[in-house]
């Protein structure tokens, strides 16, 4: 499985939702200033406002998916980048040790 690819899929159909809702609200708002439901300025005020309210939701679905993304890493045993540095450190340190005694051998 590509995580990678999977999440960049995801976000892509993220960002492909958010812009058709975008495109279609301004179509409707349009409509309503032609129709006369809507002045102008009423529109725009509309627009604004379910455009501020669809960021805050793509936010906090943002964050709930990456919370999702994250312990579905954990669960497959996927460590943690912090895990694989102190991992790479101890590596580093074990190397260092070898050489060490092998040099004393060697001398």
């Amino acid at each position: 499985m590509d995580t990678n690819n999977l999440l960049r899929q995801l976000l892509m159909i993220g960002v492909g939702t958010t812009s058709l809702v975008a495109e279609r609200l301004k179509q409707v708002t349009e409509d309503w200033v032609r129709e006369g439901k809507f002045n102008p300025e009423q529109a725009k005020g509309f627009m604004d406002d379910m455009m501020a309210q669809l960021n805050v939701n793509n936010a906090a679905l943002e964050d709930q998916f990456q919370r999702l993304f994250r312990n579905t890493l954990q669960d497959l045993g996927v460590p943690r980048q912090a895990e694989m540095d102190e991992l790479r450190g101890r590596l580093d340190r074990l190397e260092r040790q070898m050489r060490d005694l092998e040099n004393r051998t060697w001398k």
